[in-house]
C-alpha cells in the first residue's frame, strides 16, 4: 500500500514524465503545436495541457509563437523552442586543444572559442577558459557536454591513453567551475549520436566507425546508444585482423591489429596527426601511397565483415578524420564487404554526413540527459 509521501512521489513522477511528453510535442513541431495538440496527443484535458505548457513557458523552454490557421474557431496560439535564454555547453576536449561551443535549444551555435595547451596546462588551460563561460553565461548555463577519447561512465574518464588519463573525476571537477551539472561522452559514441539524430531513427543496428588516430566503434539500436555494462562497447582498434609477414607492428606491442593497418597514421604516414584540419588531411591523402590505404581498406572491411554477421547492422557508417578517405578507399571497403556467404546480406557502407557540426553528439546527449527530448533531424547543429 502507498504511504502518503509515496503517493506524492508517484504524482510528481507522472507530472515529470508529461512534462517530458509536452516538450518533445513542441521538439517535433515548433511553431506549429499548440495547447490543444498537446491535449489530443497525450490524452490530457484541456487543463492539465495548458498547465504543462505554463510550467514549460516559466521555465524559459518554449515559448508562445503566431496565432494559428482558424479552423473555424478561436485561433490557437503556436508553441515554440525557446532559442533566447538556456545554452548548452558543449567541449570537444583533445590532447593538445579544446574546441568550446554555446548551443541554443533549437540547436544554433551562440558562441564558440578555442583553447590550446600542452599536456602540463591542459587542466589549467581548461579550467581558465570554462571559468570564463560560467562568468559570461552562468544563469543561462543548462549542462555541459565534454566529448573525449577514451572509455568514461558519464562522470569519470575511466581511461583516455591520448590524454593520459586514469579515473579522472573530471565531471565533478568541472561542476565546481560551471555550477551546472557536466556529463562526459566518448567521442565515437558522440558522432554516432549525432548520426543517429540526423538521420533519423531508423529500425534495428546502425554500426558506426571512427577511423582516425585510432579506430572506434558504437552501435545504435532505433536511434538510441547501446552501450556495453562495462562502457566498453566499440573498443575494436585493437582486434588482429592482419596476419602473417603482413601484420605490422601496433603501439600496443602487439602485432596485426586493425588500428596498425587501418588508423590514418599508418595509412597516411607520420605527418598526420588528429589535430589536422579537414584540408590538410585531404592533402595527405592526396600523396599518401597507395598500396597502405588499399591495405588499411581490406583491414577494414575484414572487422566489419564479423561485425556485420553478428549485429546484422541496416548500414554502416564510416566516421570521423577518416570521412574524407575519398571514393577509392569506400568503394574497395563495399568490395572486400560484397560476399555472398550462406545466410549473409549485403551491408550498404557510407561515409558520414560532413554538414553535422563536431557538437551535435555531445549536445544531444545532453539535451537528452537534462530534458529528456530530442531533436527533429532538421534542428541537429549543422556546420553553416
Amino acid at each position: 500500500m502507498l504511504h502518503a509521501d509515496d503517493a506524492l512521489d508517484t504524482q510528481a513522477a507522472v507530472r515529470r514524465a508529461n512534462l517530458r511528453r509536452a516538450l518533445q510535442l513542441v521538439f517535433d513541431a515548433p511553431g506549429t503545436q499548440t495547447r490543444a495538440g498537446i491535449s489530443r496527443a497525450t490524452g490530457l484535458t484541456a487543463a492539465t495541457a495548458s498547465s504543462l505548457v505554463a510550467e514549460l513557458i516559466d521555465d524559459r523552454l518554449i515559448v508562445e509563437g503566431a496565432q494559428a490557421a482558424s479552423t473555424g474557431g478561436k485561433r490557437a496560439t503556436t508553441l515554440d523552442i525557446d532559442a533566447e535564454h538556456h545554452v548548452i555547453l558543449v567541449v570537444i576536449l583533445r590532447p593538445t586543444d579544446a574546441r568550446i561551443s554555446l548551443l541554443s535549444l533549437a540547436g544554433g551555435e551562440v558562441d564558440a572559442r578555442g583553447v590550446d595547451f600542452t599536456a602540463a596546462t591542459r587542466e589549467r588551460m581548461l579550467t581558465t577558459a570554462l571559468a570564463a563561460v560560467a562568468d559570461e553565461y552562468g544563469p543561462r548555463l543548462l549542462i555541459a557536454a565534454v566529448q573525449l577519447p577514451g572509455t568514461t561512465d558519464g562522470r569519470a574518464v575511466l581511461e583516455s591513453v591520448q590524454l593520459d588519463w586514469r579515473d579522472v573525476p573530471l565531471a565533478e571537477r568541472l561542476e565546481t567551475v560551471l555550477g551546472t551539472p557536466v556529463l562526459l561522452v566518448n567521442d565515437v559514441d558522440a558522432e554516432a549520436i549525432a548520426e543517429a539524430a540526423a538521420d533519423g531513427p531508423r529500425s534495428g543496428h546502425r554500426l558506426f566507425i571512427h577511423v582516425g588516430g585510432g579506430i572506434g566503434a558504437a552501435v545504435t539500436l532505433d536511434g538510441e546508444l547501446a552501450p556495453g555494462p562495462r562502457q566498453r562497447a566499440g573498443e575494436i582498434g585493437h582486434v588482429q585482423v592482419v596476419f602473417g609477414d603482413a601484420a605490422r607492428d601496433c603501439r600496443c606491442g602487439r602485432t596485426g591489429c586493425l588500428e596498425s593497418a587501418a588508423a590514418l597514421g599508418p595509412m597516411l604516414g607520420d605527418d598526420f596527426s588528429d589535430a589536422l584540419d579537414v584540408d590538410r588531411i585531404r592533402a595527405l591523402v592526396a600523396r599518401a601511397d597507395q598500396r597502405a590505404l588499399d591495405e588499411g581498406a581490406r583491414a577494414l572491411a575484414r572487422a566489419i565483415k564479423l561485425l556485420s554477421a553478428l549485429l546484422d547492422p541496416a548500414e554502416i557508417v564510416l566516421g570521423g578524420p577518416g570521412a574524407v578517405l575519398g571514393d577509392r578507399f569506400l568503394d574497395l571497403v563495399r568490395a572486400e564487404t560484397d560476399y555472398a556467404a550462406t545466410g549473409t546480406a549485403q551491408v550498404p557502407v557510407r561515409y558520414a554526413d560532413p554538414a553535422i557540426s563536431l557538437a551535435a553528439g555531445p549536445a544531444q546527449a545532453a539535451l537528452t540527459a537534462s530534458l529528456g527530448v530530442r531533436w527533429m533531424p532538421q534542428q541537429v547543429p549543422r556546420h553553416p
